[in-house]
């Protein structure tokens, strides 16, 4: 099987400062409690742009690949990961973020 990619996008956030501020922390516990070297960034942000059509549906995801399902399933279900699955959700303040999970082709 091919790798697969913990995705999570953040819908608007209610104030975009305060969502700034608490992400970088939130980040820093992503770090801290996975045991990533603070220059270390295997992962992915994107922040979405406006379309001609209007504003994006989602204003940033994350994203994290692991080798496997099996090593991915592992993570989610330590209790280091659950700390900062708990933070994610607290730090999105235009609602809860949508997590997704898939093949990297």
């Amino acid at each position: 099987m091919t790798g697969v990619s913990l995705t999570v996008l953040y819908p608007h956030p209610l104030d975009v400062s305060q969502f700034e501020r608490d992400y970088q922390q939130h980040l820093a516990l992503l770090h801290e409690k996975n045991q990533i070297p603070a220059d270390a960034r295997p992962y992915t942000l994107t922040k979405f742009l406006p379309t001609p059509l209007g504003p994006a549906a989602y204003y940033q995801m994350f994203s994290l690949p692991f080798p496997s399902m099996d090593a991915l399933q592992q993570t989610l279900a330590s209790p280091a990961m659950q700390i900062v699955a708990t933070d994610a959700v607290r730090i999105s303040s235009g609602g809860a973020p949508l997590v997704l999970v898939g093949t990297n082709n």
